[in-house]
This record gives structure tokens, C-alpha cells and sequence, in this order.
């Protein structure tokens, strides 16, 4: 294991040379700030935040850490949920935040190279003026960026339709901790030279490389979508729809879940008035189509309104222009800043195939009860995607820090029963590293052990990350 060495004056001399004194931060209010994610209530102090701007800075860094035995862990946004970007073991945070810029759009092959430090909407926006389309679309999409987008694989709302981030990098340029700068793969739609090293990164969480530049793919902006929010008087009964409405031959660009507890929590913290939730609905989904035919949307809008009239649904809101779509959409992506406004909580980002939504919902629910804790649910259900929002409340330090553990990996345990496994979208950080042996045996987490070692042979690169 590595001893890692004490972070001196002599190193702080040597960092400023690399990227200059403005960009070596030592100051207690930096070091606060980088100390901590979205990840519950998590806090690691770094002993210094360096923010380089070039490949070649990054590579100088790495060889210094690596020739000194600094730990390293690299930042993107800090707007993570898994703690993958806590400095675990003090050191360096390396933040990519000057990495901003969108290189080149290349409408002739829908392509777009891009620096890590790039915002996610930013991004979006800058494609779709040119009427292209990156889909994937995290809910903190207006202050995550596209690296740390890499590094978790995310996914947002249009995966359903569209897929997640691996479906659209087609290349990284990578600096390893040795501070070699590899190309991963090549600007093209099919590749099969050799192992797949680009997707091996993508969602490795900053563990085998920090990546410096990015080649995405991007597809035609649709023209058209439509939206309807739909009230179920029974939460297992919307999780149901769910996979009806694939069943029926639909696919909409956006499924969402949540019930009744998050939509009233987030109407009152955004002070919205939009909807109104009726007594008895326990759950709301909230559906969207795109294309480029309305008349299209319009069939496919009425037919998934018939199927889910099946599931006893309350009266469905149809969004009536861009004004209400917006609110609603408002609605879904702040829920998770509700809840945290609300208590003190764990995310559980389980998921599991579609069909088995309800029994997961069911299951989520008993543990609960078993275990006398409340949570509050919500996700991508289209993806199978449950956000599971165990609240602290009124529990004991002893049930908070205790028990719960146990409650936590019944969850889990369930969600492999149910075919699925225990994070979609967010990763395994540090919050989820001692539940990786419920969907991995032995053999399985030594050969992710051993891909590590070969990228990482010091172990300086976000150590602590997946597993210890």
C-alpha cells in the first residue's frame, strides 16, 4: 500500500511553476469549498486545489505527485452524489474548471470536441444553435460538467430515448497518473482495434486517468416535444404503467417517477403553483414525446394517455406551451435540492429492468418499515432508475450510522434479486465501495483491482474510490 508523503513548501514552489501562483490555492475558504460534494454531509480537507488549464500542466502535475507520493483526486463541477470527488486522503484536489472550452463543432460529421470543464447545458446550448442535440441530461445540468459527466457515465431524463453519456464519446485524450497522455479510441462510429480502453474510462470515476479532451457524437435536434404529468392514485401502479407503455409500442423521450412526498416537497420549495395534488394521488409520472411531426406526437401522446387510464390515473395535465413545460420540467429537476433542504439524506441510486419497478418500490417501502426509516422516491423510471431518498429525520445517531447500513444493503440485495444492480447513474465513490460485494464475488472485484494497478501502479489517483 502507499505511504503517501506530507504536502510541503518545496511541492506549493513546484506546483506554481507548473500553473502559476494564482491557480495554487492553500487559503482555509478554498480548501472548505473543495472539501465536500452533493454526497450527504461528507467533508475531506485537501492540502492544496490546483486548477491547470492544459494537457501539458496536467501531465507535469501528475508526474511530480507521482514521483513524490501525493494523492491526487480530480474535480469536475463537485455536484457528485457519491463522494467520487473527495479528497479521502487530503493532498491534491486537481480541479478541471479551466478546462472550459468547446473546441470545434463539426456539423458536417455531428461531432464536437470539447475540455472537460465545459457546463453540460452550456454544451447543449451551443450545439442546438446550430440545430444538433447532445441528449444526455443530468438534472444538475446547469453546473455539472462534461468530465465529470465522463467520469460517472450519467444519464438524466432523455436516456430512455436517447442513452447516456457512453453512448455519444467516441474519443478522450487522457493523462495517466504516470503523466502519459494517451487517445483512447478515434473519431469514428464503429471501432473494434483492440480493447475498448474509451469506455473502460468512461464511469471509472477518475480512478484510471483524468481526462483532457473529449470527442462526442451528437444527433439532430428534434423539432417538436409534448408533455403530460399524470396523477396515479396507487405509486405501484405508476411504476407499473411504466413498462406498459413500452409494451404498447411507445418510447418517449422522457418517463419520469415521483411520488407524492417529492412533488410536494420541491412545489413548496420552489414556491410553484403549477400543480395541484389532489388527495389520494400517491405518485405522479411525467411523460414526454419528441420528433419532428406533431401530428405524431399527438397519437403517440393519446395512446399512451389510453394505456396509462388503465392504471387508475387521475386527470391528466397536459402542458399547454413552453411556459408550462418549463415549470413542470423545473419541478422534476430541483426535487433532489428539496429533499436535501428538507433533511439530512442518503441516495440510493438503485435500478433495476422496468418491469420490476413496482416490486422494488414495494420492497423499498417494507424496508423501511422494517427499519423504521422514511424515504422519499423518485427517478428515471422509464430506465428502471429508482432514486431512493432515505431521510434521517428523527433517527438515533445509533439507527443513522448503524442499522441503517443493514437496511441499506437489503435494498440492495432486493435489487439483485430483481435482476438489477446499485447505482445507474451516480457510482460507487465512497458511499457505495462496502456494497459492492453484494452484485460482485471475488473474482469479478480482483480483476477491477488489477485494471487500477496496471493505470495506477502508485495508487495516487483517487485512491478510496469503488473500492479501498
Amino acid at each position: 500500500m502507499t505511504n503517501f508523503s506530507k504536502l510541503d513548501a518545496r511541492h506549493l514552489d513546484l506546483f506554481r511553476e507548473i500553473v502559476g501562483a494564482a491557480n495554487v490555492l492553500t487559503d482555509e475558504e478554498a480548501l472548505h469549498h473543495y472539501a465536500h460534494d452533493e454526497t450527504e454531509d461528507l467533508h475531506y480537507l485537501p492540502e492544496v486545489v490546483l486548477k491547470p488549464n492544459t494537457t501539458e500542466q496536467v501531465s507535469s502535475i501528475m508526474q511530480l505527485c507521482q514521483q513524490e507520493s501525493l494523492p491526487v483526486t480530480p474535480r469536475g463541477g463537485g455536484t457528485g452524489l457519491s463522494g467520487g470527488a473527495l479528497p479521502q486522503w487530503g493532498g491534491v484536489v486537481l480541479s478541471m474548471e479551466r478546462f472550459n472550452k468547446i473546441i470545434a463543432i463539426d456539423e458536417r460529421n455531428l461531432q464536437v470536441t470539447v475540455e472537460p470543464g465545459v457546463i453540460t447545458e452550456v454544451l447543449q446550448n451551443a450545439v442546438r444553435e446550430k440545430g444538433l442535440f447532445y441528449p444526455p441530461d443530468p438534472s444538475s445540468r446547469g453546473s455539472c460538467l462534461i468530465g465529470g459527466n465522463i467520469a460517472e457515465n450519467s444519464g438524466g431524463p432523455k436516456a430512455v430515448k436517447y442513452g447516456v453519456v457512453k453512448d455519444y464519446v467516441l474519443n478522450l485524450e487522457v493523462v495517466l497518473p504516470s503523466g502519459a497522455v494517451i487517445w483512447t479510441g478515434a473519431n469514428v462510429l464503429k471501432n473494434s482495434t483492440g480493447y475498448n480502453l474509451t469506455q473502460l474510462v468512461v464511469g471509472s470515476e477518475g480512478t484510471l486517468g483524468i481526462v483532457t479532451k473529449i470527442v462526442l457524437r451528437l444527433i439532430p435536434s428534434p423539432k417538436y416535444d409534448l408533455l403530460m404529468l399524470v396523477p396515479f392514485r396507487s405509486a405501484e401502479n405508476a411504476c407499473a404503467a411504466v413498462s406498459a407503455i413500452f409494451r404498447a409500442g411507445y418510447t418517449p423521450s422522457a418517463l419520469e417517477f415521483m411520488e407524492r412526498d417529492a412533488l410536494e416537497w420541491v412545489t413548496r420549495y420552489v414556491d410553484s403553483s403549477t400543480v395541484k395534488i389532489e388527495e389520494g394521488i400517491q405518485a405522479h409520472l411525467l411523460i414526454e414525446v419528441d420528433g419532428n411531426y406533431t401530428e405524431v406526437l399527438m397519437q403517440e401522446m393519446e395512446g399512451i394517455a389510453a394505456v396509462v387510464a388503465e392504471f387508475d390515473c387521475g386527470d391528466i395535465l397536459f402542458a399547454e406551451d413552453h411556459q408550462q413545460k418549463e415549470e413542470l420540467w423545473k419541478l422534476r429537476r430541483r426535487v433532489a435540492e428539496a429533499v436535501k433542504a428538507n433533511s439530512v439524506y442518503k441516495e440510493e441510486d438503485t435500478v433495476v429492468p422496468r418491469a420490476e419497478l413496482p416490486a422494488l418500490l414495494k420492497g423499498v417501502k417494507d424496508i423501511g418499515k422494517k427499519y423504521g426509516f422514511h424515504s422519499v422516491c423518485y427517478g428515471h423510471a422509464g430506465d428502471g432508475n429508482l432514486h431512493v431518498n432515505i431521510i434521517r429525520g428523527e433517527l438515533s445517531e445509533e439507527q443513522w450510522n448503524g442499522t441503517l447500513k443493514t437496511g441499506i444493503r437489503e435494498i440492495f440485495e432486493l435489487v439483485k434479486r430483481l435482476g438489477g444492480t446499485i447505482s445507474g447513474e451516480h457510482g460507487i465513490g465512497l458511499v457505495q465501495k462496502s456494497y459492492m460485494d453484494v452484485i460482485f464475488d471475488d473474482q469479478h472485484l480482483q480483476i477491477m483491482k488489477q485494471i487500477k494497478q496496471v493505470f495506477d501502479p502508485s495508487n495516487i489517483l483517487n485512491r478510496g474510490k469503488i473500492f479501498d
